[in-house]
């Protein structure tokens, strides 16, 4: 126990996972686009961890339960605890003698902040409404009565009834030549955290990558995803060379309106993508090679708490840019690590010291403050500490038995240090100690052996950064030969205060406000909107609008805030709330004390 907490203990669910477990899960749904909910049966197959145990406590949000009965159809008597605005509640289903299986009949309710139901016209093709589910970190209670918990993992099988014409996928194994008939059967016969739990429902074509990858998409976008996306099969092979075969059979991707509001997220067996991902030119396709790492790290070996999300998302990130500098180049690989350091640093800046470690220790608060760049990127950092110090050849030897040895496991933090020191700290005890150790993940701000990484590549930007701070007109900077880690480190390497005639002159040369890259975007608005360059509003409205990934929305709702935009925020704000998803729309209603 650590600074008074339980930290093998998961806070952010209620169910009795030390007591008994649900193991697998047969889940019938039947998808009703009119009253925006899901009607569901959800059997559940216990596993006794306590013997004597005569009562399964299931987590819910705003689900009504209809019954609960036994296997042989005998009602079983039921309480639903008070609810917890972040948690939801605890369904305590009661019975007196040991019971093989509980089913549960329960209906979604249409504001699940778990599912996003769109209409036709939020959609590529304005024909067809859509939904599709985001249950990480524990909205999956939103739409199945279960242990909502990284702990628990399930087997499933699942039947999807939904409108003729429309396709269902699930993260399991997804037949591409489903016919549309409204039935659909999916079978995920390895053991996932609920958190991987995600279904679609859509007019959604199909086109292949690879023999084990390929693209789900709106007809609209399948050819441009198909196109940015055709390196996949290569990422899938670099990433085995590194850490084993890929277990989940196949890995295909769903391209999802551009409402979804992360990059991307690790479903097994269909990863969903932000659409803000397809550039046209393969430069921010590192989060594709993100939610195929996860493969590994996150869905293989998984946090056991919220707390421990750094072992999720730190080695992911570090595995991400092993793929990216074998596929893409050791040049691109390097510019995104200090790119990372770069979002790092502007976080240390703004967090309290005492919050800067990697373990996020948000037991009584929101799981989402856990998706942190102290989690990612200083995760990351220590991660690519530890191969510097010990080699890449014994590093990689570390990281295959790590995760063959945890696999289909979920660890805490401090399993995780004590397989380190039954590991590393004996095999390499020259190159790093325990203190060192100890340090990277409990220190916080940054350790005192930390190096800046840095890459030549970014030489000619600082040179232009120079010329810039000295007056230089942008006609004159020589950008040709940038990518897009190039402009994201100028722009978010100006200074923070600049003339209206500097940002004038930048936007009329590189056309800065129209790009359509959405990463240039963002960092451009940000800096106009801490320089009050008003000629962006009319864009930032329509970005803000049309998208709703919270990696762009949040922080530059943040800066309209701070910079005193508070009627054209609010304004902004009402007019694309309604077509965020729901988990966006309860952090952003808190951040921007909206109502």
């Amino acid at each position: 126990m650590l600074n008074g907490w339980d930290n093998n203990h998961d806070y952010h669910s209620f169910s009795n996972v030390e007591r008994v477990r649900v193991t697998h899960l047969e889940l019938a749904l039947d998808v009703n686009f009119q009253t925006k909910q899901l009607s569901g049966v959800a059997s559940l197959t216990l596993d006794y961890l306590d013997k004597s145990c005569r009562e399964l406590w299931l987590d819910l949000r705003e689900l009504t339960i209809i019954r609960i009965e036994d296997e042989e159809g005998a009602e079983l008597a039921f309480v639903i605890d008070k609810e917890d605005s972040i948690l939801g509640q605890r369904l305590n289903i009661s019975f007196t003698s040991k019971l093989n299986k509980v089913i549960v009949h329960y209906v979604t309710s249409p504001d699940a902040e778990g599912l996003q139901w769109l209409s036709p016209q939020q959609t590529s093709g304005k024909t067809l409404p859509f939904l599709f589910s985001q249950s990480q970190p524990v909205n999956a209670r939103s739409w199945i009565p279960l242990q909502d918990t990284p702990k628990a993992r399930i087997t499933f099988n699942a039947k999807v009834k939904a409108p003729s014409g429309m396709r269902v996928v699930m993260s399991a194994m997804n037949d591409a030549e489903a016919k549309l008939d409204g039935e659909f059967d999916f079978s995920m016969e390895k053991p996932i955290p609920t958190h991987l739990l995600a279904i679609a429902v859509g007019e959604l074509a199909f086109g292949p990558i690879g023999p084990r990858t390929g693209v789900y998409a709106e007809p609209e976008l399948l050819e441009a995803a198909v196109k940015e996306f055709e390196d996949t099969e290569e990422m899938v092979v670099t990433a085995e060379s590194l850490l084993g075969p890929y277990p989940w059979g196949r890995y295909d991707m769903l391209v999802l309106p551009p409402s979804f509001p992360f990059g991307g997220m690790e479903n097994p067996r269909l990863a969903f993508m932000t659409p803000t991902l397809i550039a046209g030119d393969k430069s921010l396709v590192s989060t594709v090679a993100h939610e195929l790492a996860h493969s590994w790290t996150g869905n293989l070996v998984s946090n056991a708490t919220w707390r421990d999300l750094w072992l999720n998302e730190g080695f992911t990130t570090y595995f991400t840019n092993r793929i990216v500098e074998a596929v893409f180049g050791k040049e691109q690989a390097e510019l995104e690590v200090v790119l990372e350091y770069g979002r790092l640093k502007e976080e240390l800046a703004t967090t309290a010291f005492a919050e800067q470690n990697l373990p996020a220790n948000v037991q009584k608060q929101d799981p989402n403050e856990a998706f942190n760049r102290f989690t990612y990127d200083k995760a990351s950092m220590f991660v690519h500490d530890l191969e510097k110090r010990i080699g890449r050849e014994a590093f990689d030897k570390f990281l295959f038995s790590y995760v063959e040895h945890f696999a289909f496991e979920a660890i805490t933090t401090e399993r995780f240090i004590d397989y380190a020191k039954q590991t590393l700290l004996i095999e390499h005890a020259d190159q790093i100690s325990e203190a060192e150790l100890n340090e990277w993940v409990y220190g916080c701000g940054m350790p005192s052996c930390f190096a800046v990484p840095q890459s030549d590549s970014l030489d000619k930007v600082d040179v232009a950064l120079s010329l810039w701070a000295k007056g230089t007109c942008a006609e004159s900077l020589e950008t040709d030969t940038w990518r897009v880690h190039h402009w994201q480190y100028f722009l978010n390497s100006l200074p923070e205060v600049q003339k209206q005639s500097q940002l004038m002159d930048l936007d009329n040369h590189f056309k800065l406000t129209d790009s359509t890259n959405a990463e240039i975007a963002c960092d451009w608005f940000r800096v106009a909107i801490r320089n009050h360059y008003d000629p962006v509003l009319p864009a930032l409205s329509d970005y803000l609008i049309r998208i709703g990934r919270g990696k762009f929305v949040k922080p530059l709702f943040t800066e309209l805030q701070v910079a005193g935009y508070e009627k054209e925020m609010k304004d902004i704000y009402r007019e694309a709330r309604k077509g965020y998803h729901p988990s966006i729309v309860t952090q952003l209603d808190r951040l921007l004390n909206f109502n």
